[in-house]
């Protein structure tokens, strides 16, 4: 399994799990910076110590602070103006750069969803 399979897991796993995911923010809202394909990914993350990692770690990160969500919500709220926009999710990014897997929003729901079925 590769590094973003890794983290993906662990994303539905955690999410699953604690029922929050975490975002980041700065007065002007979250990134959602542009990818190679010409669409926007907005990253979460499944634990507060992973973006805080991020944001120490990645310079274009630092100006920003930790945001928590709850899965409904991210559910109700953000997944619909998400797909609304066509903007991405980013699925635990890791490393200097701050990348990993950029999903649909109801591929992320989907995934979570499943875990959280099979945890019962």
């Amino acid at each position: 399994m590769g590094q973003s399979a890794s983290q993906a897991a662990a994303f539905y796993k955690d999410v699953a799990r604690s029922g929050t995911l975490w975002t980041c923010r700065d007065d002007q809202g979250a990134p959602a910076p542009l990818k190679s394909d010409g669409r926007r990914a907005m990253p979460f993350w499944s634990t507060r110590s992973r973006v805080e990692k991020i944001i120490k770690m990645v310079p274009a990160y630092s100006i920003f602070t930790p945001l928590e969500l709850t899965w409904d919500e991210f559910v109700s709220d953000w997944a619909p103006g998400l797909n609304k926009d066509e903007i991405l999710i980013g699925i635990n990014w890791s490393g200097a750069n701050a990348t990993g897997y950029d999903l649909e929003a109801d591929d992320v729901i989907a995934n979570v969803s499943y875990q959280r079925s099979s945890n019962t």
